[in-house]
């Protein structure tokens, strides 16, 4: 009895040395919860967070439309701290890993377009706050404390791995590996994509016009390089290749539908930044985005009459716009348009085909390349026509011979052409766009007042998040101190919009 005693102590006492020489890694993992997932999995997660949607406070400070209620929001550009994207960029470096083990090389459709996530989101970031942490970033415990990259650092890695999606996607569709799945706006389609990555890289470009002539950033020759060579960089060529958000009846809703509007319709009413600039071009895009001003009815005039769409000024206080409203001197969103279904009028561009024109016309009118800004221009105002179902092309030829609207030629007035167009093909698109492009060259002007809040003024950028303050207080405050003398202010203006 007692040898069995013993013998059992043994049997125990060796389950413990065996359990002890188990690795600790081994320990901590729950065999209740996956440790790898599908790459097809985490890229539909990425996808998501790009998603920039429509009618939502950015639209609003895009100066597109207004809040005439309080209670559901403002025009105010009282900005304090934004977030990081790092969480997403960690999804994005295990997408990367889990395809590669797949396929055994990185040369994949989740490796390439791994390549352009890191890219887009870093500048999504630096385009908000300035310096950020990159070449240090994702690091995890082996470094918590991230230094941060200039901006200008930023977008010289950011071209850099737009190149090295071009490439990988360029491979892999050589390879004909069509593995891509769970795509949510280009259904899979690696070619599309690829004239994204380019597309994408030339507004990069544009967003550093004020460094055109850095000889390290080489804007000029890059651009040119993509216009010359569209078999190595192919971009797109009309709106059937855009990256767009397309919302269903089931599931993702269009953000105004019928089950919001008898709580939204009268409570959102249109900016004068942008309606009365359609308006005052008697474009024809007036009568499509919104319904005329009941006052102007009842004075006489008729919803085909474009002085009977008036916008509200952001600026303006918000009892008197909401008093102004309900008087019936201010337009409305189109009801029956933006009302009607639940999978709206139309999609919600991302990166998308007339964006592309204007882009290319702007390069052209500052002289980085050669070409026809005017056709291009031409064509980015088509191209957003058309996106609004308007396609008479001799309505359209109209609009562009007007004396307002044709092309001023490679001056100063032609490039407020171009950038005047280019906003008001944004509309309800592209999230942040319009205010960057805003901030990038003063057109068009925004509206300021009360009713905008931070003294008057429209702010450069946000604040960076609460928690690096205390988490990495030494590389933050050396980023402060570098770009705007060691205040996180808001109205401060980064390396990217500073000549």
């Amino acid at each position: 009895m007692r040898a069995l005693k013993y013998l059992f102590l043994s049997f125990v006492l060796l389950l413990g040395v065996n359990a002890c020489e188990q690795p600790f890694e081994d320990l901590q993992i729950n065999p209740n919860q996956p440790i790898t997932a599908p790459p097809a999995l985490i890229f539909q997660g990425v996808l998501n967070d790009m998603f920039d949607n429509s009618w939502n406070e950015v639209q609003r400070w895009n100066q597109f439309y207004c809040c005439n209620y309080n209670y559901y929001g403002n025009q105010e550009y009282n900005w304090t701290t934004a977030g990081f994207d790092y969480s997403t960029l960690i999804n994005v470096a295990q997408m990367e890993a889990e395809a590669q083990k797949l396929a055994g090389s990185e040369v994949n459709p989740y490796g390439g377009l791994g390549k352009f996530f890191r890219a887009y989101f870093a500048i999504r970031m630096t385009l908000k706050f300035g310096d950020i942490p990159m070449s240090q970033a994702l690091q995890g415990i082996n470094n918590t404390t991230p230094v941060y990259d200039t901006q200008k650092e930023v977008f010289l890695q950011s071209l850099d791995l737009l190149d090295e999606a071009n490439d990988i996607l360029k491979m892999t569709i050589n390879k004909g590996d069509n593995s891509l799945s769970g795509d949510i706006y280009l259904g899979n389609d690696l070619v599309l994509w690829r004239q994204v990555v380019n597309t994408y890289k030339l507004r990069v470009l544009i967003h550093l016009s004020k460094h055109a002539n850095d000889p390290d950033l080489n804007v000029k020759g890059r651009f040119a390089e993509v216009l010359n060579n569209p078999a190595e960089f192919p971009i797109m060529t009309g709106l059937s290749d855009n990256m767009q958000f397309y919302y269903n009846s089931t599931v993702n809703f269009y953000p105004n539908n019928p089950g919001t509007r008898g709580f939204d319709s009268g409570r959102y009413n249109m900016s004068a930044t942008y309606l009365n600039t359609l308006a005052t071009l008697s474009d024809p895009r007036t009568f499509v985005v919104a319904d005329p001003a009941q006052k102007k009815l009842d004075e006489g005039l008729t919803e085909y009459d474009f002085a009977a769409y008036i916008g509200a000024s952001s600026g303006e206080s918000l009892d008197d716009m909401t008093f102004k409203a309900g008087n019936g001197e201010y337009s409305f969103i189109d009801q029956i348009r933006y009302y009607s279904t639940f999978e709206g009028p139309e999609p919600c561009i991302q990166i998308g085909y007339p964006e592309l024109c204007f882009n290319i016309a702007e390069a052209i009118n500052r002289g980085w390349v050669s070409g026809d800004a005017a056709d291009w221009y031409r064509k980015g105002i088509t191209a957003s026509m058309n996106f609004y179902e308007i396609t008479d092309q001799t309505a359209i030829d109209a609009y562009l011979a007007q004396v307002e609207v044709a092309y001023k030629g490679n001056n100063a007035d032609g490039l407020e052409q171009i950038l005047t167009q280019k906003y008001l093909a944004f509309y309800q698109n592209s999230g942040w766009e319009a205010f960057y492009n805003q901030r990038r060259t003063g057109v068009p002007e925004f509206l300021v007042g009360v009713g905008t809040g931070n003294g008057g003024r429209i702010p450069k950028r946000f604040q960076y998040p609460a928690s690096e303050r205390n988490t990495n207080t030494t590389n933050y405050n050396e980023a402060l101190d570098r770009q705007f003398s060691g205040e996180d202010d808001i109205n401060a203006e980064m390396w990217l919009i500073k000549e």
